[in-house]
């Protein structure tokens, strides 16, 4: 894979709601953002794992639904246009001279940046694997948790595993170009959107998909390449021609390679200051859940605020010896025009 090179003004590590709304707030004081995501699309938590849910406790919203709070951070953020780089761990950061930080990612990509802001709620989220043996053989090659190119899997026998959003999601999306796709789930009721499961059951019924109640037990292939798969069902065993296995079991939280950057921890949080949520490394901030300080709540709206004040901060390091005067989006008409307000 090529390596692709990027110099920006800040680099943020996590694309959640206070990831986004961080963009907001170094947008308004001109400073370019790069954002990067383990998921395949901006809003962490509530576009992953509960983008139906109600949140009642944002302020000005006395109901919104995690997908729409999402969906109203991008449009706010669309006037500063930050380049989002999803589907892409960061795997390491490290010091180039006083003023930039390089960060790469298991993507290939390689960051300057001035500023690191990481905002990625309790860690990086990870796929919650199968219990199926020596399926580490086959990662990456034939087995895979996400899907960051759907392409690869054109004119392939695909079996697909999971009962909720993302795995019937990707049978929906994947059925044209597949030359098989064979869909597993431990029961005949999923967990999705109700038309996404009337969508399956068409498929289904018309002959489009196979559908197949029972568990994966086993994997046959060498060399990293699957030939097909045991099933097991609640009567029998049955073996299905697969190229490609994809798992959906949902996603797990782990602190990932941040336990590796340096910063000084608290219970696997980075701890920073209340001034400006700057952590011990100077021009790295911590925002959001991931973060730790004396009466700390993990709250959305808290995350806002520290958002805030961090860009206060980071000000400094982008643009030293500059003088920062504090404005109101109500009133500047300079943050106005940057905003597209008449």
């Amino acid at each position: 894979m090529k390596k692709e090179f990027f110099e920006t003004d800040v680099v943020i590590i996590g694309a959640g709601p206070v990831g986004l709304f961080a963009v907001f707030e170094l947008g308004l004081l001109d400073m370019k953002c790069h954002v990067i995501d383990i998921l395949d699309k901006p809003g962490g938590q509530c576009s992953e794992l509960y983008p139906e849910k109600p949140i009642y406790d944002i302020p000005g919203m006395p109901s919104v639904l995690g997908i729409e709070l999402v969906d109203s951070l991008m449009k706010q953020i669309e006037p500063f246009n930050p380049t989002f780089h999803l589907s892409s761990m960061v795997q390491e950061i490290k010091k180039i001279d006083d003023t930039f930080w390089e960060v790469k990612t298991d993507s290939n990509e390689v960051f300057k940046t001035k500023v690191v802001v990481i905002a990625g709620g309790g860690g990086s989220f990870l796929p919650k694997k199968p219990p199926i043996k020596e399926i580490e053989n086959f990662e990456n090659n034939s087995v895979f948790y996400s899907i960051k190119n759907k392409e690869k899997f054109t004119n392939k026998n695909l079996v697909i595993v999971g009962g909720g959003d993302s795995a019937l999601d990707w049978v929906l999306n994947l059925e044209p170009i597949a030359k098989r796709i064979t869909l597993v789930h431990r029961r005949d009721q999923f967990r999705a959107a109700p038309d996404t499961v009337k969508k399956i059951f068409s498929l289904i019924e018309g002959g489009n998909i196979d559908f197949v109640i029972g568990q994966v037990s086993s994997l046959i292939g060498k060399n990293g390449s699957l030939e097909s798969l045991k099933c097991k069902t609640s009567d029998d065993e049955v073996e299905l021609n697969c190229d490609a296995l994809l798992p959906f079991f949902g996603l797990t939280m782990k602190l990932g390679p941040i336990a590796n950057w340096g910063l000084n921890l608290s219970e696997n949080l980075i701890t920073v200051d209340t001034e400006k949520f700057e952590t011990n490394e100077k021009s790295i901030f911590a925002i959001g859940d991931i973060n730790t300080y004396p009466g700390k709540l993990k709250l959305i709206l808290c995350g806002f605020h520290e958002a805030a004040l961090m860009a206060q901060q980071a000000y400094k390091y982008v643009y030293p010896g500059e003088k920062l005067t504090f404005q109101y989006t109500t009133s500047s008409s300079s943050l106005k025009k940057k905003l597209g307000v008449s």
